[in-house]
């Protein structure tokens, strides 16, 4: 056999054409997901654009507003404030909906030959298509041209637009990469799941913000704070425009100079970020090392949860209810919900001076934790049938449930009411205020074991933002509003007196509210898993193929 020579490859001529520029298909990528996501339905073309046309209208008539404040001596204010609140805003969007746009993931282009650099630009430039930079930009428009006064200021006003819609996008990037494997994982489905949680809360917030910053106070709050803001970019670009119009050149170049180190900062983080994202691999590529796991050692599996929970199977059955709101997002995000807003309720009375009752909302939302406790299991309910077997072990079952709830819901109440008992001043009134959440969680809790076995209603795997299979929403109604409506109606033994002894001038006799409704909430709670129990036993079957979809 003789060996041949390799033949040498033809080199590819010059007039081939030089390869296309990365940030042109990038840009082409970027209009291709949106053309082809609005492609995908009708429906969802139209809601697409309604939402587009209200956030411009939004956009459009904040900014007017904001033009219409020129000369004002609230103006620089105002506009310092939306810089920071753009900034702020485009910062935590990532964090939210990270899933909404393919291109936020650079993991997917790690397999390609890109550098991070071209990348880096190629990503920058395409980030600014979309309808959030438009928006974005109408915002900063309207915020500079509240404070330019003078054909300088114009100038710099243009530069200042340009460094807020490019630091924004660039910080929203940045962010987004350096929590690319956090956001992929379980824990970033966690956090999506709570996004509406942390939305609302945060929209609460901001409103009890706006409520304190009502009236000529309020107006001189703000232009306080706003001498902190403008220091803050990119609100340093906004603010330099006023300092232009004012004369003050040397104080303009200092805050663009600023903005624009701020600006090289995040640049390099978000490129670090890459270059770390595309030379790493993933995590899930890499065996276990086995001397981690010897470190371990057998108390490895264990659980983190340490509390002295009963003995027999109401502490086995408390125990897998606590690892489910630990482990299970759907479960944590129901917890975290009622948590967070049967706080911010009490804390919206004690900002806008309301009423010490509005903490019966805390019972509210822990008690309706007990609805469709079955739901949750899915087809791993037939670990819980396979373990029943008389009317004993099923009223077990039941309280071993009520009794985690009723575990997480009484100490937080407690603690809630009497912290807006205190700073409201109405210590006199914490004592019924107790005994009606008490009684308001056990009727909570006895309608919510009631309806758990007789309206169950199976919950999606695949639809992480869906409470009830479809076709099932109206159990869903049922068990909201009936058991809620029919907790309500249960806690009249105790709401009646308490109404009767206020209105006879009674008062001293109020604080007795407090053993009557605790032990009343106890007692029918009791009453109803006692008599739930048999109907458990009977509908098993039944349960297990409502639940497992």
């Amino acid at each position: 056999m003789t060996a041949t020579a390799p033949q040498a490859v033809p080199p590819v001529p010059a007039a081939a054409g030089a390869a296309p520029s990365v940030t042109r298909v990038f840009i082409r990528l970027k209009l291709s997901l949106m053309r082809n996501g609005l492609r995908q339905s009708r429906g969802r073309t139209v809601g697409w654009s309604i939402g587009v046309g209200l956030a411009m209208l939004y956009a459009l008539g904040n900014g007017a507003g904001m033009i219409a404040l020129r000369h004002n001596h609230y103006a620089p204010a105002v506009s310092v404030t939306v810089a920071v609140v753009l900034a702020v805003g485009w910062a935590v969007m990532p964090l939210f909906f990270f899933g909404g746009d393919d291109t936020l993931d650079p993991t997917r282009l790690a397999m390609l030959p890109l550098r991070p650099r071209p990348l880096l630009t190629a990503l920058l430039i395409s980030s600014l298509i979309g309808v959030g930079p438009l928006f974005t930009l109408l915002l900063a428009a309207g915020a500079v041209t509240a404070v330019a006064d003078g054909p300088a200021a114009v100038a710099v006003a243009v530069l200042a637009v340009a460094l807020l819609l490019v630091l924004c996008v660039a910080l929203s990037r940045a962010i987004a990469a350096a929590n690319t494997r956090l956001l992929t994982s379980r824990k970033g489905r966690d956090l999506a799941l709570l996004s509406g949680l942390f939305v609302a809360v945060g929209a609460q917030l901001i409103n009890l913000g706006l409520s304190s910053l009502s009236g000529n106070d309020g107006l001189h709050r703000a232009t306080s704070a706003a001498s902190v803001l403008r220091w803050i970019p990119p609100a340093t670009a906004v603010d330099a425009v006023r300092s232009t119009g004012r004369g003050a050149y040397g104080l303009a170049a200092v805050q663009l100079a600023v903005t624009v180190a701020v600006l090289v900062l995040v640049l390099r983080w978000w490129h670090r970020s890459l270059f770390r994202l595309m030379v790493s691999p993933d995590a899930s590529t890499i065996a276990a090392a086995p001397e981690q796991s010897r470190q371990r050692g057998p108390a490895a599996g264990r659980s983190r949860l340490r509390l002295p929970l009963p003995e027999g199977r109401i502490g086995t059955v408390m125990q897998r209810q606590f690892r489910y709101l630990w482990r299970d997002p759907r479960a944590k995000a129901a917890l975290a919900t009622g948590l967070a807003v049967g706080l911010l309720l009490p804390l919206v009375a004690v900002v806008q001076h309301g009423t010490v009752y509005q903490c019966l909302w805390a019972a509210g939302l822990l008690g309706v934790q007990m609805y469709n406790q079955f739901g949750l299991d899915g087809s791993a309910f037939w670990t819980v049938m396979a373990t029943i077997g008389d009317r004993r072990e099923a009223e077990l079952e039941l309280r071993g449930r009520a009794l985690t709830v009723a575990l997480i819901a009484v100490p937080y109440v407690t603690v809630v009411t009497t912290g807006a008992a205190i700073i409201l001043g109405r210590v006199d009134a914490l004592a019924e205020t107790l005994g009606l959440a008490f009684a308001f969680v056990g009727a909570l809790v006895a309608t919510g074991g009631f309806l758990s076995v007789r309206f169950p209603y199976a919950v999606p795997r695949d639809n992480p933002f869906s409470n009830a299979a479809p076709g099932q929403s109206g159990l869903v109604l049922v068990n909201v509003f009936g058991g809620t409506g029919a907790g309500a109606a249960l806690c009249l033994p105790v709401l009646g007196p308490v109404i009767a002894l206020h209105l006879t001038g009674h008062h001293g006799l109020l604080w007795l509210a407090l053993p009557v409704g605790a032990i009343y909430g106890a007692a029918i709670a009791m009453v109803s898993l006692r008599l739930t129990a048999p109907r458990l036993l009977d509908r098993l079957p039944e349960i297990l193929a409502t639940v497992r979809g």
